[in-house]
């Protein structure tokens, strides 16, 4: 099998879809995007060596504080896990956009 070879924006964009959301494994990133496992992990494990500005260590997820909430709380709580999870689908569908771009240019037919 041979060895693809990959823009550094295609890189740099997988390792930043990787690093946005805790909650992903790298096999699901990696399937989404077309790519091993393997060379996701080292793509991260790269760009983390490198000190890359995107590529810091992921952070653990916090735990909210025990205790009432009022109602406020809650939808302001609500509108920041939406308005993160519109900033990671718009992150993911320019990373598609432009693989999709990368592999059309690929095809001989």
């Amino acid at each position: 099998m041979a060895m693809k070879s990959y823009p550094p924006e295609f890189k740099a964009d997988a390792v930043a879809l990787y690093l946005s959301d805790p909650g992903r494994t790298l096999a699901s990133v990696a399937e989404d995007l077309g790519i091993s496992r393997e060379t996701l992990r080292n793509w991260v494990r790269q760009a983390q060596a490198d000190g890359s500005a995107g590529a810091k260590k992921r952070a653990p997820h916090k735990r909210p504080a025990q205790g009432p909430l009022s109602f406020d709380d809650v939808l302001e709580e609500e509108n920041k896990q939406l308005k993160a999870r519109i900033r990671e689908l718009e992150l993911e569908r320019e990373i598609l956009r432009r693989a999709a771009k990368y592999f059309a240019g690929e095809t001989n037919w």
